[in-house]
């Protein structure tokens, strides 16, 4: 074995401690770095340190984050490589059995990545991909209806198991799809998009919009497991990986002054894919944010109280995309512009200090631009109506009090929110403005 075969030694062990459970991973990696050597041409053996220091960092890489309910148990797993390792840990989920496979995805996603998906399976178990054309415009009961009737032609049973590998969108509505075919199938959530791995693929919510609203039919339905692999997001725009860091900051201002800081002091190198340290930032923020909203999911599965919180920014932000037919802004910058919106109102309401504010702002700001938009303010009010956190005809509304902390309040008045509005549409011609101390009436 010649010094010129070294380079693939890494490589090798990674695909074979991806057959390793994950709770075994440790032991097995403690005998590979007492194992790694080189042979010399004196035929004699020696540690191979470099090596065994790469074997070191192949499982640091990889956090797992459990949610616990009380209608499910299951773990989402954020690093990168887990791609190479999907159909091994799909056999895991399904304790050996052989379920029939389908992968909901969009056909640009498939295109990137269908190579490295398929790879990961054994020949007589490929998925068969179901595809959902990219946009909010197909986040409809009529794709959903389509999908179910090409499960059905190919005959898909009650151990079918769906795989969800795209966006939030695709996320979505493969698990309502699965929330409701033959009355419950197992789905996995394969997130490709920075926004569905911090959030959208973790806690259960699918569904889809009608024209009255955002997300108004659905049902709660957890995935068997969530593999948020940091690789893929390699061939993610900047104006998408800059959307979905808005859900982490939303994240960090309802209930984590740590990362809240940790965003302040690393937005350079989280935003620069070029950054010597933009992987490990990315890695600690997504980790971050999936830990916060677990812990929020485990304490209140069904949003009759703390989980509300999680809907920071999106009153106005859904108001916002509905307002603009999907086609303006990105969701993650629609609730930006939400975020802002809620700050501004409990800035106005003495909730929140001039500080407070100003660095909430400045952050969101720091991880834009956020587009310019139009609409009516009066528009964004009424579509606010069609929430669906109205309860008894009263609308709740997130908002900030401190840096990790929030409070919902119900009494918000139609002339407060207009208020607000227009202070976030007169910025939203002019997206480049410093941010608010106060707004006025």
């Amino acid at each position: 074995m010649s010094g010129n075969r070294l380079p693939i030694y890494p490589e090798a062990i990674k695909i074979w401690l991806s057959f390793v459970p994950d709770s075994r991973r440790s032991a097995h990696l403690r005998r590979i770095s007492l194992q790694c050597f080189v042979r010399h041409d004196s035929e004699i053996f020696r540690p191979l340190g470099s090596h065994r220091r790469a074997c070191r960092g192949i499982i640091a890489d990889v956090s797992t984050i459990s949610v616990t309910t009380p209608t499910a148990r299951y773990q989402v797993h954020v690093g990168s490589g887990l791609l190479a390792s999907l159909g091994r840990r799909t056999r895991a989920l399904t304790r050996g059995c052989s379920p029939r496979l389908f992968v909901v995805t969009s056909p640009e996603i498939w295109k990137i990545w269908s190579t490295q998906f398929l790879a990961s399976f054994p020949e007589g178990q490929l998925p068969q991909p179901l595809f959902l054309p990219a946009g909010e415009s197909h986040k409809r009961l009529v794709a959903v209806e389509r999908l179910a009737e090409q499960l059905a032609r190919a005959r898909a049973d009650r151990d079918t198991l769906l795989i969800a590998f795209g966006g939030g969108i695709v996320g979505d509505v493969t698990g309502f799809l699965a929330a409701i075919y033959m009355r419950g199938l197992d789905f996995i959530q394969m997130p490709t998009t920075l926004l569905a791995q911090v959030d959208s693929s973790v806690g259960g919510k699918t569904g889809v919009n009608l024209l009255a609203g955002k997300n108004l039919v659905g049902s709660f339905h957890h995935p068997l497991a969530v593999f948020a692999d940091t690789g893929l997001l390699r061939t993610l725009p900047p104006r998408e990986l800059h959307a979905g860091l808005q859900e982490s900051v939303k994240a960090a201002i309802i209930r984590s002054p740590k990362l809240f800081n940790y965003l302040e002091a690393n937005a350079t190198c989280i935003l620069d894919p070029q950054h010597s340290s933009h992987t490990k930032a990315l890695m600690h923020v997504i980790t971050a944010s999936v830990r916060i909203k677990a812990e929020v999911v485990d304490a209140d599965e069904r949003e009759q109280g703390l989980r509300m919180i999680l809907n920071f920014g999106h009153t106005l932000g859904h108001a916002i995309e509905a307002a603009t037919g999907y086609k303006q802004l990105l969701h993650g910058e629609a609730i930006g512009w939400g975020m802002i919106a809620a700050i501004r109102l409990a800035l106005s309401r003495q909730l929140l200090t001039p500080t407070h504010a100003l660095r909430m702002e400045t952050l969101i700001r720091a991880f834009g631009p956020l587009p310019s938009f139009s609409a009516s303010a009066r528009k964004l009010v009424s579509l606010t109506g069609s929430d669906k956190k109205t309860r008894s005809g009263v609308l709740s509304f997130v908002l900030p009090t401190s840096i990790g902390q929030v409070a919902v309040v119900r009494d918000v008045t139609s002339t407060e929110l207009v208020t607000v509005a227009n202070s976030i549409l007169a910025d939203a011609r002019t997206p480049a403005r410093r941010p608010h101390t106060g707004i006025t009436s």
